[in-house]
């Protein structure tokens, strides 16, 4: 077993670090004071390729491997996580749903607009009523001559306000359930296609999350992504790649959350002594950064056998369950460390606590993913 990174890849971890460290951290703050979304900061991603790392060249992206795709996603979030999932939700979901079930036309259409980061990208699946039970969604598309009519609401979609495409799932055949669900490529601009409701939320006050509302929405017949009634199976495996991304989240964000404890245990004095010297911290720290070096590992693994062409379904759950939990521990005793510094906005920790309960919940909740691993080691269908 080899756990060298490839210089290519050491490379583009150090080019993602290099624009967390002189981009996001600090300057994030005014931000997420403001609930504002970043276009400026989001902006120069395009151009380091951060916003098409899973499109291939052709398409006008950078074509990278899942293993480098990690790496940056880590980075990124290590330096602010509203930023981070801004990135990986527009590649992963969006960009890579296309990617990997377009047709020529529509990846030559779409691909290289999202890859530049000229139009960012949205994916919608969840619906007010249907969360971990995705095939409840309500939304329909329904065939008219030439064109499919989309009517229902989407809900908790990042990008949704500041995205220019989505990739929406609706029901087709519905006595099909989840058989009967397709997926369909929409732009704003499109007729009965409009944002909802923006949400205040607990935390990751500098991402977009609102709804998509589909009234009498009208898309082109060749705006089918994907074949039809295919669309949740289709969704299951773009949601693989989707958990191995926010894992690397998490462990971006429990990166942060130790990077902060131990900044402040060595410049805090309490009885003579820096935090650091504490005998109590050192072991809390000591746990932290083992723990975390695991949740990396398991991320790793996952990417590095999605790109080996193998199965991540259960591997990529036990990361992504794994790596929320971590990252919420690491916020919690990040948070403890600073004591009543912790719990006001001159530090970071109370930023990073705040985004890091997302990761437990989004991409599948810790109990979906329990589902999934416990199903895959019973052999449950």
């Amino acid at each position: 077993m080899n756990f060298e990174l490839t210089p290519e890849q050491a490379q583009i971890r150090a080019v993602a670090r290099e624009f967390a460290e002189a981009e996001l951290g600090e300057k994030i703050a005014p931000y997420d004071e403001r609930h504002e979304f970043p276009r400026e900061i989001v902006a120069k991603l395009g151009p380091l390729g951060f916003m098409g790392v899973l499109v291939p060249p052709e398409y006008g992206g950078a074509g990278l491997d899942y293993v480098s795709y990690a790496l940056i996603v880590e980075e990124l979030n290590r330096g602010d996580a509203s930023v981070g999932i801004t990135m990986w939700a527009h590649n992963s979901l969006c960009a890579n749903h296309i990617a990997m079930f377009g047709s020529k036309a529509q990846k030559e259409k779409y691909l290289p607009r999202l890859a530049s980061g000229e139009a960012l990208g949205a994916w919608g699946l969840t619906e007010p009523g249907s969360g971990s039970d995705a095939a409840a969604m309500r939304t329909r598309a329904v065939r008219d001559e030439g064109e499919w009519v989309l009517n229902g609401t989407k809900a908790f979609i990042t990008n949704a306000s500041v995205g220019a495409i989505a990739v929406v799932m609706a029901i087709t055949d519905p006595p099909k359930r989840q058989k009967g669900i397709s997926a369909f490529i929409l732009e704003k601009g499109m007729p009965g296609f409009g944002v909802g409701q923006r949400y205040r939320k607990l935390g990751l006050h500098a991402s977009d999350t609102a709804e998509l509302v589909f009234d009498g929405a009208r898309a082109p017949a060749a705006n089918l992504l994907g074949d039809l009634n295919m669309g949740f199976v289709n969704t299951m495996q773009v949601l693989e790649g989707g958990r191995i991304a926010m894992a690397a989240m998490a462990v971006g964000i429990a990166q942060a959350a130790l990077d902060q404890a131990i900044k402040y245990m060595k410049q805090r004095t309490a009885f003579g002594q820096t935090l650091a010297e504490f005998n109590g911290l050192q072991g809390m720290v000591a746990d932290l950064a083992t723990e975390i070096e695991a949740a990396r590992l398991l991320t790793l693994r996952a990417a590095y056998l999605k790109d080996a062409g193998q199965p991540v379904k259960h591997t990529a759950a036990m990361a992504k369950l794994f790596a929320s939990e971590v990252a919420m521990k690491a916020a919690t005793k990040a948070v403890q460390i600073h004591g009543g510094a912790g719990y006001i906005t001159d530090f970071p920790v109370e930023r990073i606590f705040r985004d890091a309960k997302l990761t437990e919940i989004g991409e599948g909740t810790s109990e979906v993913q329990r589902l999934v691993i416990a199903r895959e080691i019973l052999q449950l269908k």
